[in-house]
């Protein structure tokens, strides 16, 4: 296993969004915090082995991030055609030993039925923008009804919410960390050229009954 570190470098050469879409809240996770989530879920055995899942995958970080520890299997899905295209382009960067699956589709209802060990890994849109509140509600949805278990990026503040909600829907956070997401200027609302946005990650038991009422 390499280091996070070391991972984190790796990720490095993951390119962003060209046309970063409002509606979609579309920000890049920086490699610092997709590392220690991939390092943290492959020390917990939540990688080998397993399905991995990356909701909202944007241009793939997350998703590359855990083909090149070595998971099973890796499905990458999202809306946007684009951002697909230039995951499509990191995959060949970084050079990962597991082929990475792009599936364009709401990440919310995704066309999937993994079987075996399954893992979620997310950075889904924290709601911040008008007419968008709650949207990371429907991600854990989505992750309640196809994961063994989940990791989350969510705003600062929120493990109420998420606490509450897993608890309501067969599940169980067993581990919350802070992460800094250190994001460059992208839209024209944005009144500085870099900008950092203090988040929570969390990981979540799901149980068989979130599954079975699907």
């Amino acid at each position: 296993m390499s280091t996070r570190r070391a991972l984190a470098q790796q990720l490095g050469v993951v390119a962003g969004f060209d046309s970063p879409r409002t509606d979609l809240e579309q920000y890049p996770t920086p490699p610092e915090v997709a590392a220690s989530i991939v390092h943290v879920a492959d020390t917990q055995g939540d990688i080998v082995d397993a399905t991995v899942l990356d909701l909202g995958t944007g241009t793939g970080m997350l998703a590359l991030g855990t083909a090149l520890r070595g998971a099973e299997r890796v499905v990458g899905v999202d809306l946007d055609r684009d951002a697909l295209s230039t995951a499509r382009q990191n995959e060949r960067r970084v050079g990962a030993r597991t082929t990475v699956e792009w599936c364009c589709g709401d990440a919310t209802d995704p066309p999937l039925c993994p079987s075996g060990p399954t893992t979620v890994l997310m950075n889904p849109p924290f709601g911040a923008q008008d007419g968008n509140e709650h949207a990371d509600r429907a991600f854990l949805d989505a992750a309640a009804s196809l994961a063994d278990v989940s990791y989350s990026v969510h705003n600062e503040g929120s493990r109420t919410f998420v606490e509450s909600f897993a608890a309501d829907n067969a599940g169980e956070v067993t581990h919350a960390f802070a992460a800094e997401l250190d994001l460059e200027r992208q839209f024209p609302f944005h009144e500085s050229e870099t900008h950092t946005v203090d988040a929570e990650v969390f990981r979540i038991e799901w149980q068989d009954d979130a599954r079975a009422t699907d």
